[in-house]
C-alpha cells in the first residue's frame, strides 16, 4: 500500500506500547493509536463497472482554487456548445465528490468519469472540486473548503472578462449549480443554508439550484433502515459509523450539525430566505440512508422549500459512482438535465 503517514487534527491518546491501527477504512485510510494517519493513494478498491465513457467532446483542466491548502478543481467543458455569446453560454455546475469526507479525489476514475458525463450531456461547465479529508482535517473542514471554492468562483464572476478563459467564454454565472454525492450532497446543503442564511453572499453569482446525490446525513437515533443493515453491508450502517468516526470532531456524535442538519445548533430551514435554492434529491430505495434522506425531504417541504424527490428503484448509494455509464445513470442524467435546463 502507497501511503504517507500524517499527523491527525486531533490526536488519539497513545501508550506506552508500539503505535496500532485504531481505524482502518478500505486500507485507504488507517488512524494509528498515536494519531498519525496513514494514506495510500490506491483506490483500485472502488470498482469502476463500464470504464469510462469514450470519446465525449469534453476538454478538462485543473486549477488551483485555494492557494492556502493547495485545493484544485477540475474544470470540464464541452467542446461541442458553448462559446462567446450569451446564448451560448453554459450553466456551471460545482460538483464536491462523496467519499465520507475521508477519501477520494475528483482525480479518482470513477469521478472523473460522472464529471466527463455531465459536461457532455446536461451540458454545463462542471467544476469538481477537492477538499480537505478527514481525519487529518476534521469537519467543519470540508464544509468551509467549499465556501472557499464558491467564493473563488464569485471572484472570478466579478472579475469576468478578465476571468480564466473558460469561464469568461462559457459560464453563464447566473445559472450556477451546487451539487455532489454522498459526502458531496452533505456539502450541497451545507453551501446552500450558507448562502440561504446570509453567511456566504455570492453576488454576481445567482445559485439556482441544488443538487443532491444520496447526502450523506447522520443522526444518533437510527432511522428503520439503517437499523436493518446488516453488519457486513459493504455500504451500510457500521461503514458509515466508521466514516462518522473519522470526520467529527473529536468527542462529538452523530447529531452534530454537520452531520444531522436538524440537531441542536444548525440553522432552522424555516430561518432561511428565498437565497436558499431549488433542491433536487437524488434517492436510490435500497440505499441504508434511503429513510434519512426521505425524512429530509419532509422537512424542506414543511419549511416552505421548493424540493424534488426522484427515487431510483433498485439501486443503492452510490450506484452513480460505481457504475457511471450503467442504465440507472442514464436515468440520473436525464433527471438532472431537466432540473439544470429547466424541462
Amino acid at each position: 500500500m502507497s501511503s504517507s503517514p500524517t499527523p491527525a487534527a486531533s490526536a488519539v491518546p497513545g501508550s506506552a506500547a508500539a503505535p496500532h491501527v485504531v481505524e482502518d477504512c478500505f486500507g485507504v485510510v488507517q488512524l494509528l493509536s498515536d494519531g498519525t494517519v496513514r494514506r495510500s493513494t490506491d483506490y483500485s478498491v472502488l470498482p469502476l463497472v463500464g470504464g469510462v465513457p469514450p470519446d465525449l467532446p469534453v476538454e478538462w483542466k485543473d486549477i488551483v482554487y485555494d492557494d492556502t491548502h493547495g485545493l484544485r478543481l477540475r474544470m470540464y467543458r464541452p467542446t461541442t456548445t458553448g462559446g462567446d455569446g450569451e446564448k451560448n453560454k453554459l450553466p456551471v455546475l460545482v460538483y464536491f465528490h462523496g467519499g465520507g469526507f475521508c477519501l477520494a479525489s475528483f482525480e479518482v476514475i470513477n469521478f472523473h468519469a460522472g464529471a466527463l458525463r455531465l459536461a457532455a450531456e446536461l451540458p454545463a461547465l462542471v467544476l469538481s472540486a477537492d477538499y480537505r479529508l478527514a481525519p487529518e482535517h476534521r469537519l467543519p473542514a470540508a464544509l468551509d473548503d467549499a465556501e472557499s471554492a464558491f467564493s473563488w468562483l464569485r471572484a472570478q464572476a466579478a472579475a469576468s472578462p478578465a476571468a480564466d478563459p473558460w469561464l469568461a467564454e462559457s459560464a453563464d454565472f447566473g445559472r450556477v449549480f451546487v451539487s455532489g454525492d454522498s459526502a458531496g450532497g452533505n456539502i450541497s446543503h451545507h453551501v446552500s443554508v450558507r448562502h440561504g442564511s446570509g453567511r456566504l453572499p455570492l453576488g454576481p453569482l445567482r445559485l439556482a439550484g441544488c443538487v443532491m446525490l444520496w447526502p450523506y446525513f447522520g443522526g444518533e437515533a437510527p432511522t428503520p433502515s439503517e437499523a436493518a443493515s446488516p453488519p457486513g453491508e459493504p455500504m451500510g450502517t457500521a461503514l458509515f459509523d466508521q466514516m462518522w468516526r473519522l470526520a467529527l470532531p473529536p468527542g462529538a456524535t452523530k447529531d452534530h450539525p454537520a452531520a444531522n442538519p436538524f440537531a441542536p445548533g444548525s440553522v432552522p430551514l424555516g430561518d432561511l430566505g428565498d437565497a436558499f435554492p431549488p433542491v433536487l434529491v437524488l434517492d436510490p430505495d435500497q440505499d441504508v440512508l434511503h429513510d434519512r434522506v426521505a425524512d429530509y425531504v419532509a422537512r424542506l417541504r414543511a419549511a416552505g422549500k421548493a424540493v424534488e424527490l426522484v427515487v431510483f428503484p433498485g439501486q443503492g448509494h452510490a450506484f452513480f459512482v460505481r457504475e457511471p455509464c450503467g442504465e440507472a445513470s442514464d436515468e440520473l442524467i436525464r433527471v438532472i438535465r431537466r432540473f439544470v435546463h429547466g424541462g
